[in-house]
């Protein structure tokens, strides 16, 4: 493997980590990968284990978040014929769970963070701290908003999860795409690398490689046209130290379109099915 770029934890500990490529997979991988990845976590700045909306890109955030959620919904319900049992890996604060819930889908997380995990209950949703503790079962959905880039153990994780889907089941994973253009404008400053909190670093070339492996099938990809505002955002202020409104709408803007003929969006939904 190459060296891709060199880069830093921006939002947490400044440290700096490399990104090396695996041609084979066309995908990233962030090396060092720390033992204790959990220090790196624990931070107001790490917002989706927080429901934080104070600041100017929290409030954004907050917004932004409210949209999506009902646009998440509305992509599950399309799957939804029969038993709507979900399974959210990485719940956060559980919104989506409280989303899903109200559109009478029997939902639960498994959340490993324990400050996001008890805000999640709070909303009276169910938890779980890790896979082993979920009841014997099968999930019609599966879904893991911005959490396969976090996972140690990549493929026994993604084994585990299969394992727990319905024949006729559908995985929803969302990542970001590092072939993206603001991937490309931004550089080491790209804020969707957020080592070493994201361990991988997948291309659409790499999902399709990945889960073929597990005997799964890319049916679908959607675009989170949003993400490309809100990572330039962050991009903007890692670069410059100021969030520069103006222009990080205009560099997401671009990107959205650029993205038009090229497919390669700042982030992308994955929708997978047994093969």
């Amino acid at each position: 493997m190459k060296l891709y770029l060199k880069t830093k934890d921006y939002a947490v500990s400044q440290e700096e980590f490399h990104l090396l490529h695996d041609a084979d997979m066309d995908m990233l991988i962030t090396e060092p990968s720390p033992d204790a990845l959990g220090k790196y976590y624990q931070s107001e700045a790490y917002i989706s284990h927080t429901d934080a909306n104070k600041s100017l890109i929290e409030k954004l955030y907050q917004a932004v978040k409210k949209y999506n959620l009902a646009k998440k919904v509305k992509l599950i319900e399309r799957y939804g014929q029969g038993e709507r049992t979900l399974l959210d890996f990485g719940s956060g604060t559980g919104d989506f769970l409280v989303a899903s819930k109200n559109c009478d889908w029997l939902a639960m997380g498994v959340e490993p963070n324990p400050r996001a995990r008890k805000l999640a209950e709070a909303k009276g949703v169910h938890v779980c701290s890790e896979m082993d503790r979920l009841k014997n079962g099968k999930f019609k959905v599966i879904t893991l908003w911005h959490v396969l880039e976090h996972l140690p153990n990549l493929e026994e994780q993604i084994t585990q999860l299969i394992s727990k889907l319905d024949n006729t089941g559908i995985l929803v994973i969302a990542v970001p795409n590092f072939r993206s253009y603001d991937a490309k404008h931004y550089g080491q400053c790209w804020a969707a690398y957020d080592v070493p909190r994201h361990l991988w670093h997948f291309s659409r070339n790499a999902m399709e490689k990945l889960f073929s492996r597990h005997k799964m099938k890319i049916i679908e990809i959607r675009p989170m046209f949003f993400d490309a505002f809100y990572v330039a955002m962050l991009s903007e202020k890692y670069k410059t130290g100021r969030t520069n409104f103006i222009k990080a709408c205009c560099i997401g803007l671009w990107s959205n379109i650029k993205a038009l003929g090229s497919g390669e969006y700042s982030s992308l939904i994955y929708i997978l099915q047994n093969a």
